[in-house]
């Protein structure tokens, strides 16, 4: 879209926000006030450029008359470089679910117990991280390991209401999803052999009612009773559910609430949450068929990162990030591989921009 066209937009939320019509809809108002707050960065670098560009025009009328101003010309254009770059930064095409929370997967893949315990480093990697962002989390649903990991677990992770457009939790964690791999010595290893074992996650943007349609005739849901650790009952009523959804297959299980409602609205969420990334994997891959030549580095594909602890090492293999503090990664400072993941993204998406 043109800047132009953005100037017009951006007049217009102005206009119908100052509206009180407009707030007895709650929802638009949302709607409207997030768009708003997304341009306002774009508008405000554009001003400050346009009021730069016209201080360099007067500094350089009066250059003439006083050589001090030709200093200040100089300095003003520096300035106005640094406009530039960052308002070309702003235009980029961005993602439209940045702003969006999540619902976090992670599952034990093959290693028994020593992948599910290597679950439980990234969980609480993850929760770590989310404290120090202020974000909240929710377990929705969790099956537990014998030795205190995790099976699978799935977690809500929300950021504060006064979270900065473009900088949600979708923003930060989008890239997380794929396999994990360890290698360390497990605790169930007699020998003092390292081994490799990895835990697969899944994150998806959290969806809200009206953005997926689900019709009940294309739901089967099934009632069970909860299990605890190593399989026994917890539960002497049938508050478990497992909701099918009939035409993509996509299965969703909760049993961490009391009551069944619960749990059916907790697995309803989580089902949403899927079928809107299903429907966005599926409109990427259309889109990404009609422009072959844009290859993304960053994408969520198998083998995403490597955890070895006798090094303590991690290794992210999309973007070549190395770094020998693995301890403070699984104690939740998250920020430097992000950064890079999220730099190589932004790189990329300002090099498909000006092609």
């Amino acid at each position: 879209m043109k800047l132009d066209d953005l100037l017009g937009e951006y007049y217009e939320l102005e206009q119908q926000l100052a509206d009180p019509a407009v707030h007895a809809d709650p929802s638009q108002a949302r709607r409207l006030a997030k768009r708003y707050s997304q341009l306002t960065p774009i508008i405000s670098t554009y001003r400050e450029l346009q009021q730069v560009e016209n201080d360099i025009q007067a500094a350089n009328e009066l250059a003439a008359e006083d050589p001090d101003f030709a200093a200040e010309a100089k300095e003003l254009t520096g300035q106005r470089e640094q406009l530039i770059d960052r308002l070309r930064q702003l235009l980029i095409p961005r993602d439209p679910n940045d702003d969006k929370d999540v619902i976090l997967e992670v599952k034990a893949g093959e290693g028994g117990e020593e992948s599910a315990l290597f679950a439980g480093d990234l969980v609480r990697m993850y929760l770590r991280y989310s404290e120090r962002q202020g974000w909240k989390t929710e377990v929705i649903d969790a099956t537990h390991s014998d030795l205190g990991g995790y099976k699978d677990i799935t977690i809500a992770v929300k950021a504060k209401a006064s979270a900065d457009a473009g900088h949600g939790v979708w923003n930060q964690l989008k890239f997380e999803g794929g396999v994990h791999r360890v290698q360390r010595v497990p605790v169930t290893e007699s020998q003092g052999r390292i081994h490799t074992s990895a835990a697969g996650v899944l994150v998806v943007p959290e969806a809200e009612e009206v953005e997926v349609e689900i019709h009940e005739n294309d739901l089967r849901i099934d009632v069970y009773r909860s299990s605890g650790p190593g399989g026994q009952s917890v539960n002497t009523t049938d508050s478990a559910v497992r909701i099918t959804h009939k035409p993509t297959g996509i299965v969703v299980s909760c049993q961490n609430e009391k009551s069944q409602l619960q749990n059916k609205e907790s697995a309803m969420r989580v089902l949403r949450a899927r079928l809107l990334a299903e429907a966005q994997a599926s409109a990427d891959a259309e889109a990404q068929a009609e422009r072959k030549s844009q290859v993304r580095t960053v994408d969520r594909s198998e083998r995403v990162r490597t955890y070895n602890f006798p090094e303590n090492r991690i290794s992210d293999h999309r973007v070549g990030y190395k770094a020998y503090n693995l301890d403070q990664v699984l104690n939740g400072d998250l920020t430097g591989v992000l950064t890079a993941l999220i730099d190589a993204d932004t790189k990329e998406r300002l090099e498909a921009a000006q092609q």
